[in-house]
């Protein structure tokens, strides 16, 4: 993990992320509804290929990579890590786990499996420890569908990273679509760039190939 901060006075992004950032805090966020068709049609594990095509994504573009360090100055990360919401049936609660990030799927799954073997059980927040600066949130809402989903943070305005929240997926004349929430910081992240990223994503959820494919 490598954090590389950003050079303000010659940062072209200057300007607005002093105006988002300072003058006008703003964060936002957009609902869309995500065809996962191909996906559910090639049999594979929802959650594992949601994080791994998310986090594909999410290391394309340094908007969505970009942080504050523990000094405030802001900078972006080489690459991204999920960590994503496991639920206690027993205890109504969840957990946080983090898993490294593989370009291919097969092992990134390999990886998530173990993961979720070791830690998935396991009380408490962060039940694997040592969890990275370079990590964004992802977690899912399997039991009802939504239109729009807004997070309310206290703090939201000195964070910069997207979260992403998912819902139950449901089926709409031939169509599996799957509803995902994203929040993002102004300052780093324009309407331009949400719509790019949905737009990527989507085409990775189109290819068969993606996720092993023929």
């Amino acid at each position: 993990m490598a954090f590389h901060k950003i050079d303000l006075q010659g940062w072209a992004r200057k300007e607005y992320y002093d105006h988002y950032f300072s003058a006008v805090p703003c964060t936002y966020s957009m609902t869309v509804k995500l065809d996962i068709t191909a996906l559910r049609r090639q049999g594979v594990k929802l959650y594992p290929a949601m994080l791994y095509a998310l986090t594909t994504v999410v290391n394309r573009h340094e908007e969505f990579r970009t942080a504050l360090n523990e000094a405030g100055e802001p900078g972006i990360y080489d690459r991204m890590l999920p960590c994503y919401t496991v639920f206690h049936r027993d205890s109504e609660t969840f957990s946080n786990i983090w898993t490294e990030y593989d370009p291919d799927f097969t092992r990134f799954l390999h990886r998530y499996e173990q993961d979720l073997q070791t830690y998935g059980s396991l009380p408490g927040m962060e039940p694997k420890p040592h969890t990275p600066g370079n990590t964004f949130p992802v977690s899912m809402v399997p039991w009802a569908s939504f239109e729009g989903f807004n997070l309310n943070l206290r703090n939201g305005y000195d964070y910069l990273l997207p979260i992403f929240t998912m819902g139950r997926y449901y089926t709409q004349q031939d169509r599996c679509l799957l509803p995902l929430a994203v929040q993002v910081h102004h300052a780093v992240c324009d309407g331009f760039h949400l719509c790019r990223f949905v737009t990527e994503l989507q085409a990775l959820l189109d290819r068969a190939e993606t996720f092993g494919g023929a």
